[in-house]
Formats: C-alpha cells, structure tokens, sequence
C-alpha cells in the first residue's frame, strides 16, 4: 500500500499536507528542496535523518531541513500512522 497525502493548505510560500502510513510502511529515500516540519497525530514510526535513527511517537514533532536525506524505515504495526507535515519554501 502507498501513502495518502491530502492537501490541507498551499499559500505563499507554506504546504500543510495531512499523510496516511499504512501499516509497516517504509519509504525511499527523500531530499527535498523545501524545509519540513512534521508532527505524529496517530501511531508511530521509525525515521532515518541524514543518517541517524530516530523514533516518533504521537505528539512527537521533528523539523527536517531542506536537502537532508530522510526516509522512513517503518510504522506502526497495529494502526495506521498519521502526520500533519508543513513544507515551507
């Protein structure tokens, strides 16, 4: 399964995307033009961030530079996980 992004806002120079991780979902690895802030709403996940491991759990927040390789490297396995990601350019 694939990840659902819904666009809640695009203006100026601001993208707020809620995201939908299905189960055990890993990701490529990505590295963006833009800063990313992204915050867990449900669930939980496994982050990769130039290099380093790090752990999200709900409430749990993580800004993420432009031009930095991320990827996820798994969610939760019981829920879907769910971000609010703002992109800012």
């Amino acid at each position: 399964m694939e990840e659902i992004f819904n666009n809640l806002l695009s203006h100026k120079n601001v993208k707020i995307n809620k995201i939908i991780s299905p189960l055990n979902f890993t990701s490529e690895e990505f590295i963006q033009d833009e800063d990313e802030w992204v915050i867990l709403l449900q669930g939980s996940a496994i982050l990769e961030i130039n290099y380093k491991t790090s752990k999200l759990v709900k409430d749990s927040y993580i800004f993420i530079p432009a031009k930095t390789p991320h990827k996820i490297i798994s969610t939760d396995s019981k829920i879907e996980t769910i971000w609010l990601a703002i992109h800012i350019y």
